[in-house]
């Protein structure tokens, strides 16, 4: 996968474009909606500002859980399949229809297992200064696909490299998105994890990204089984994304 620029700003449940500490200059876009690049801190499980979906990397939660997400769906290891069902993983993944193309059985294959499938566009446009039309084209036009493939309308919705401004919300809302999901900690292709903002370790309520298609030493079972050592290693246990926003 490519690599991410950093996303905009929640601040204290709501999302905001300028007024609290962390949060980006907001800029205008062509179609004079702002464009926010910071990135997202949210500990907020309802709706943002103005009904638009919150834009969320962290979940405040007294449970000790992290949230797992993929993203892309360029990596389809087979074994990746015995360990979700093995360890009743419940992993989110974040597909993108070019991506995936004729691999969605695998994605399938997955979801009877116990993982969720999500939105993360057609076509993995950075997403961020695009006319609505174009927006709304790329996360309704995932849905439908989603919907005609497995009869599921995603909720959740993860903008390609972590960007996106207010038509981008004003797109997700009207495609049926509850909650834009980025992330305070990332999987790199050696198994290490990185951070976005605040303490460089694992806390409760954190959502990990697992990026695909970057050239790895490691498969994509064996990075997950080096994470989920690490999580348990700090006292934590993999949580349902779904059931906290």
């Amino acid at each position: 996968m490519r690599r991410r620029s950093p996303a905009a700003v929640v601040c204290a449940g709501v999302i905001l474009l300028a007024g609290c500490a962390g949060v980006a200059e907001e800029r205008t876009g062509a179609d004079g909606r702002g464009q926010s690049s910071a990135h997202a801190s949210s500990d907020v499980r309802g709706p943002g500002q103005g009904g638009l979906p919150p834009v969320v990397d962290h979940v405040r939660t007294p449970d000790r859980v992290v949230f797992l997400t993929y993203d892309d769906g360029a990596e389809r290891d087979p074994a990746f399949v015995g360990l979700v069902r093995e360890r009743r993983l419940p992993a989110s993944m974040f597909l993108t229809d070019s991506v995936v193309g004729p691999g969605y059985a695998h994605f399938a294959r997955l979801r009877e297992v116990g993982a969720s499938l999500q939105n993360h566009t057609l076509d993995h446009a950075a997403l961020r200064g695009l006319p609505y039309a174009g927006q709304r084209a790329e996360i309704c036009g995932q849905q439908y696909k989603l919907r005609s493939r497995f009869g599921i309308r995603p909720r959740l919705f993860r903008p390609p490299y972590g960007t996106y401004d207010t038509t981008t919300l004003h797109a997700a809302a009207d495609c049926g998105i509850r909650a834009v999901v980025l992330w305070r900690a990332s999987l790199t292709p050696d198994g290490a994890l990185t951070y976005t903002r605040g303490e460089p370790a694992l806390r409760p309520g954190d959502i990990v990204s697992v990026p695909s298609g970057e050239p790895a030493s490691l498969t994509l079972t064996e990075r997950t089984e080096r994470l989920l050592r690490e999580i348990e290693g700090s006292g934590l246990r993999v949580g349902r994304l779904e059931n906290y926003l």
